[in-house]
C-alpha cells in the first residue's frame, strides 16, 4: 500500500499544483517549514545510504561520470539558453536557471524502478550529483545568472551545505549507529519525501497563483522545454557513448529530474523576489510527470 502510494508522486505534485492555483490559502500555511522540510528529505536519503553505496561507485566510474558530466553541462546550458530564448521576466529566468544548476532529484530512483532501468546506478548518481551541488550549484548559477541579478556564491554554497550535506551526513550517520531504528523508519519514508515534496512545491506556487496564471504559457512553455530537453539530450549522451539500454534510461531519467525542492530554498533564501522561486516549484510538477510517462512507456517496452 504504501509503495503504491509513493508511485503516484507525480499524481500528488499535479494535484496539488492545480489546486495551490485556485485555493492557495489551502497549502501556503506551509511555507514556513520549506527548509526543515527539504532538510528531513534529505536526512531520509541519507538513511538509506551505506558506505557499500560509496564504493559503488568505483565499480561504474564511467557510467557515474557520464551522468554527472551530462547533469552539470546540458541542464546548466539549457537552463541558460532556454531562459533567454523565451524572454522570461528576469526573476523567472533566475529560477529557472537556478533549478537546472541543481542536482539529480531523489524522485529519479523511483522512476528508474518504474523504468525497469539501472536503479544502483541512479542511486549513486544522485548521490554523486547531490554531493557536487554543494560547490557546483553555487558557482553554476552565480556564472550563468550572474549577469541578470546579483548572486551571492558564498551564501548560496552555505545554504547548499545546510540543507543537503548536514542531513546526509547526519542520515548516515543515524544509519550506522542505530540501524534498528532506521529499518523501522525506512518504509514510511519515501511516501513522507513525497507529501513534503508535494506540500513545498503547492506552497511556492499558491504564493505566486496570480503570476503564474499571468505568465502563463510562456512560463510552463520555458519548464517544459528544460526538462523534456534534459531527459532527451541525456538519453542521447549515453548512447553516443555506446551504452546499453537500461544505462540510456537511468541517464535520460537522472539528468531530466531536478531536485526542485532545493532550488525552491535556495531561491527563497538568496533572491529578494518571491518570483524567482516559482519555476522551481513548477520544475517539480513538469519532471514528475515527463519521467512517469517515460517510465510507463519503458515498461512496456523490453
Amino acid at each position: 500500500m504504501l509503495q503504491q502510494l509513493t508511485n503516484l508522486f507525480p499524481v500528488w505534485v499535479l494535484l496539488g499544483g492545480v489546486l495551490a492555483l485556485f485555493q492557495p490559502a489551502a497549502f501556503t500555511w506551509f511555507t514556513p517549514y520549506i527548509v526543515p522540510g527539504l532538510a528531513l528529505i534529505m536526512l531520509g536519503m541519507g538513511l538509506t545510504l551505506t558506505p557499500q553505496d560509496f564504493r559503488n561507485v568505483t565499480r561504474m566510474p564511467k557510467a557515474v561520470t557520464l551522468g554527472f558530466l551530462a547533469q552539470y553541462t546540458i541542464m546548466p546550458l539549457l537552463g541558460w539558453a532556454v531562459a533567454h530564448l523565451m524572454r522570461l521576466p528576469t526573476p523567472f529566468a533566475v529560477g529557472l536557471i537556478l533549478v537546472a544548476c541543481c542536482p539529480g532529484g531523489t524522485a529519479s530512483n523511483i522512476v528508474t524502478y518504474l523504468a525497469r532501468a539501472n536503479v544502483a546506478l541512479s542511486v549513486v548518481m544522485t548521490l554523486c550529483s547531490t554531493l557536487g551541488a554543494i560547490l557546483l550549484t553555487p558557482l553554476l548559477t552565480r556564472w550563468l545568472a550572474g549577469a541578470l541579478v546579483p548572486v551571492d556564491a558564498w551564501k548560496l554554497f552555505l545554504d547548499t551545505v545546510k540543507v543537503v550535506l548536514l542531513p546526509v551526513v547526519a542520515g548516515l550517520a543515524l544509519n550506522r549507529a542505530a540501524p534498528r531504528l532506521v529499518q523501522r523508519i525506512l518504509p514510511i519514508g519515501p511516501l513522507l519525501s513525497v507529501l513534503v515534496v508535494a506540500l513545498i512545491c503547492a506552497s511556492i506556487i499558491g504564493q505566486s497563483a496570480a503570476a503564474i496564471r499571468q505568465s502563463g504559457l510562456q512560463l510552463l512553455g520555458a519548464v517544459f522545454l528544460l526538462h523534456a530537453g534534459g531527459f532527451a539530450l541525456g538519453s542521447l549522451a549515453a548512447r553516443a557513448f555506446g551504452y546499453d539500454t537500461a544505462t540510456c534510461r537511468t541517464v535520460s531519467i537522472e539528468v531530466g529530474m531536478q531536485n526542485s525542492g532545493l532550488g525552491v530554498v535556495l531561491a527563497k533564501s538568496n533572491f529578494t523576489d518571491p518570483l524567482t522561486a516559482v519555476p522551481c516549484a513548477i520544475s517539480s510538477v513538469f519532471h514528475s510527470v515527463i519521467g512517469s510517462l517515460l517510465a510507463g512507456l519503458w515498461r512496456l517496452r523490453p
